[in-house]
């Protein structure tokens, strides 16, 4: 369970905000809005090896598909991709 803290507590009581993110990530918000996500610099990188590993397997897809002939737009594909659209 995402534990969530307001805007202010998070300010507050940074330090505490700082240990909670070492155990599960921390949702912060304002005015009863999520506004962010705090988590360990460890999840954070694992997130984003995930997502690498992920893009990197649709590149492939997408290169296999196109060979295929299954896709005519794959430098539509690759532009997003580097393009950030999948970050």
């Amino acid at each position: 369970m995402v534990e969530i803290l307001t805007a202010n507590e998070a300010k507050t009581n940074f330090g505490e905000l700082l240990l909670k993110t070492q155990k599960a990530p921390v949702r912060i918000t304002r005015s009863g809005e999520p506004v962010a996500v705090v988590m360990s610099s460890k999840d954070y990188d694992i997130i984003e090896e995930f997502k690498m590993r992920y893009l990197k397997g649709e590149l492939a897809r997408s290169l296999d598909d196109e060979a295929n002939g299954k896709i005519e737009d794959f430098d539509s594909f690759f532009g997003d991709l580097m393009a950030g659209k999948y970050d």
